[in-house]
């Protein structure tokens, strides 16, 4: 269990609604139902009965409510006051382009104002890392485990991969060959990815079907929203983290050509400079990156 979690289940307890507590802790009302929901699983049993009108407690929802009330408000009080002492500097953010696009800067914008600023790096882990460990950088998102001197690492997110193709690329794809011969089916797909190396689609094909692709390559464009627009016009298919594809296939504009039965997924690593104690600036980011990432879930 946790801070998060608590801290939402409270803001619904106290304002009966889970749309008003999701108002309050400035998160989606989805995260905050998945936070309930996470608390509800680990306790066994429901928090709250839901009406038209909102959310009554139940009997075990005020016993909690109670033994946490006061003191969850002392911890709430004492991160204000740290968020207070970090509330001006610059922090420096190196992170992959797509996802400070996609999820940093809406998500850290916030935080900016008279006195604070933000200021992104995009890149990749093996140019942005060795910057960290130099202190040219506050703070790393990276996509690879880090193992240079000098920085410190902890898991913040996973994100999920998912094989995508334009409505059309799809159509010509055998759907009962793919079922039972998934490579056969997709042999003569063209590709379209970000490196020669194919290192995110080799990656998928690796884990679903055991070796690397033999697919022919029709494109490549070092930027994986790029990679997304031409497979949206028809050059090919692609593996991209779930959150740049979502939109697309949301929309119709690409298809799903394979399902797994567990997605394959990369976890998303938050680095900072080892021995150096962060600037409470950077400390604030950091606190707010969990938050995020906790409603996120799955990239």
């Amino acid at each position: 269990m946790n801070l998060d979690v608590v801290q939402s289940f409270l803001e619904i307890y106290r304002r009966g609604s889970l749309t008003a507590a999701a108002a309050a802790r400035g998160l989606s009302q989805p995260a905050i139902s998945g936070h309930l929901r996470r608390l509800e699983q680990q306790l066994g049993e429901d928090l709250f009965l839901r009406t038209g009108h909102g959310v009554v407690p139940t009997g075990r929802a005020d016993r909690l409510a109670q033994r946490l009330g006061t003191h969850l408000d002392e911890v709430t009080a004492a991160l204000r006051e740290d968020e207070a002492e970090g509330s001006s500097g610059t922090v420096r953010i190196g992170a992959a382009a797509e996802i400070t696009a996609a999820r940093l800067v809406p998500g850290l914008s916030g935080l900016a104002g008279p006195g604070f600023q933000l200021r992104f790096l995009p890149g990749h882990p093996e140019t942005l890392l060795p910057e960290l460990a130099a202190g040219r950088l506050d703070l790393v998102l990276s996509s690879v485990r880090p193992r240079t001197d000098g920085v410190d690492a902890v898991p913040l997110i996973d994100e999920e991969f998912v094989l995508i193709a334009a409505p059309g690329v799809a159509r010509r794809v055998d759907r009962e060959l793919l079922a039972s011969s998934p490579l056969k089916a997709l042999a003569s797909v063209p590709l379209v990815a970000y490196s020669e190396e194919l290192p995110i689609i080799r990656r998928y094909w690796r884990s679903e079907f055991g070796q690397r692709p033999r697919n022919p390559v029709a494109l490549l464009v070092p930027d994986l929203r790029a990679v997304l627009a031409a497979v949206v016009a028809g050059a090919g298919a692609t593996v991209l983290p779930r959150y740049l594809a979502a939109p697309a296939v949301s929309s119709g504009q690409a298809e799903l050509l394979h399902e797994p039965v567990v997605a394959p997924l990369n976890t998303i690593y938050l680095a900072r400079q080892a021995g150096v104690p962060p600037t409470p600036a950077a400390a604030r980011v950091s606190r707010r990156l969990v938050e995020l990432a906790a409603s996120w879930g799955d990239l």
